[in-house]
């Protein structure tokens, strides 16, 4: 049996379980750091005295900086190792966040935002690339969809914060906090085991029986690295994703993931103004982010144990209708109750939908493609998290009625619905994986 599918076929052990942990606690402070500037944008604009379009263009900003280093750290992750690399961006949008706390003015806010968007990039893509490779095949959409969660759990830990601290300690220390993934950074060194494809691109048989040994020991000695040689005979992995039975679907996995990030950041930068703008207090505005966050996690935790039922076309194309019905609807609430709930489900329709939809690329693409398929994927839907703060900013300053706004917003769901209706399962890895094992019992009950 080859490393890869060793790991496929895997039970769950301790040694999951807690890279599973690890890497959700990673994403948790991804997620508040992102979002904590949506929380604090109301005092940022008081206390600086900038306008919606200059609290936009800072979010703008901070997603250009974000786009850039999921393109610059997918490629770096290849030579270097996606464990690094994953280090490397906590490191950065840990520090940079604790910094723009001391920022002085709006530009050196901006500045420190931007290169803590690098980090933020960084992270996502080879969390998913890393976990794909060691979570069993059984579960992999499950887990993906689970660490996900840790970046709501950290939207949420925002909100709360932002509650806490806003009103009698201002916005800066709400930043400070950002620096508490340093204090993990030993632990998380010594627990995260090395990208699979890396120790195998670079023959570090020794390092693959170690992570082996710990799942089922003395099984490393059974192992066959012989066909890695046909491995290193593959194409560039960006260009296979445009082979004739990969082209259209990456195409439309790129174009559902950059409207889900519309969705996405746009929500979690002006949802608490735009609440304010419907006529909620700041207090409650604020609680809509954690109840958006809490949507998500209870979505995803959900609907990915239906996903491995009716598949996941099915889901995610259902929540993008959701998403866009529940957006249509909420600007003509009145009621805080109903209000809640359908921020509730656009919660699962946005944030939770991009957990799943980050599980469906990481199981849709072969091995020897998955990094760079979800690297891409993230990137190019980085495009629309650069857009959407700029253009909720723009839609504000046309004083429409809260309604009108959030319909705006709601068609990037209708979009990305259509996309994903021409993603091509025939050909998914998932697919012929299932077949071939299919095959495999056919074979054994007729001999």
């Amino acid at each position: 049996m080859n490393p890869i599918s060793f790991f496929e076929q895997s039970k769950l052990k301790s040694f999951h379980i807690l890279l599973i942990l690890w890497l959700f606690i990673i994403l948790m402070f991804d997620g508040y750091d992102v979002v904590i500037y949506g929380a604090t944008i109301p005092v940022l604009k008081e206390s600086w005295g900038i306008s919606d379009i200059i609290a936009g263009s800072i979010g703008s900003y901070t997603t250009i900086g974000t786009a850039i280093g999921a393109v610059l750290f997918g490629l770096y992750s290849d030579r270097f190792g996606r464990k690094r690399i994953i280090i490397l961006t906590t490191l950065m949008f840990s520090i940079f966040t604790m910094l723009s706390g001391f920022a002085p003015n709006a530009i050196i806010f901006t500045i420190c935002r931007v290169i803590a968007g690098f980090g933020f990039g960084g992270v996502m893509p080879n969390i998913a690339s890393l976990i794909s490779e060691y979570a069993p095949l059984k579960y992999r959409a499950a887990i993906i969809s689970f660490i996900f969660c840790g970046y709501s759990v950290g939207a949420m830990v925002a909100s709360f914060t932002g509650q806490a601290l806003l009103a009698d300690f201002g916005w800066r220390p709400v930043y400070w906090i950002g620096a508490i993934p340093l204090i993990f950074i030993p632990f998380a060194l010594k627990m995260i085991p090395e990208s699979l494809d890396y120790l195998l691109k670079n023959k570090q048989h020794d390092r693959i029986a170690r992570v082996v040994n710990k799942i089922q020991p003395g099984a490393a000695a059974t192992l066959d690295f012989t066909y890695q040689k046909a491995t290193q005979e593959q194409k560039s992995p960006i260009s296979a994703l445009f082979t004739k039975k990969f082209a259209v679907t990456t195409m439309m996995f790129w174009l559902a993931c950059f409207c889900t990030f519309i969705l996405m950041y746009s929500l979690n930068t002006w949802l608490p103004t735009l609440m304010l703008q419907a006529g909620y207090n700041l207090s409650s505005s604020l609680m809509f982010v954690v109840v958006l966050q809490m949507g998500s996690i209870v979505g995803t935790l959900i609907l990915s144990n239906i996903i491995q039922k009716v598949g996941f076309k099915k889901v995610l194309i259902s929540l993008y209708l959701v998403g866009a019905v529940c957006l249509a609807l909420i600007g003509f609430s009145t009621n805080l109750y109903l209000a809640y709930f359908l921020i509730f489900l656009i919660g699962a329709a946005t944030l939770g939908l991009q957990n799943m939809s980050n599980a469906f690329v990481a199981a849709y693409y072969p091995v020897n493609v998955r990094s760079a398929a979800l690297g891409s994927t993230i990137a190019f839907g980085r495009i629309g998290s650069i857009l959407a703060p700029t253009y909720v900013a723009v839609l504000l300053t046309m004083n429409l009625q809260p309604q009108f706004n959030f319909i705006a917003i709601g068609i990037a769901a209708v979009f990305g619905m259509i996309a994903l209706l021409f993603v091509n399962d025939k050909h998914a890895d998932y697919r012929l994986a299932h077949e071939s094992k299919v095959n495999s019992t056919e074979t054994v009950q007729a001999s």
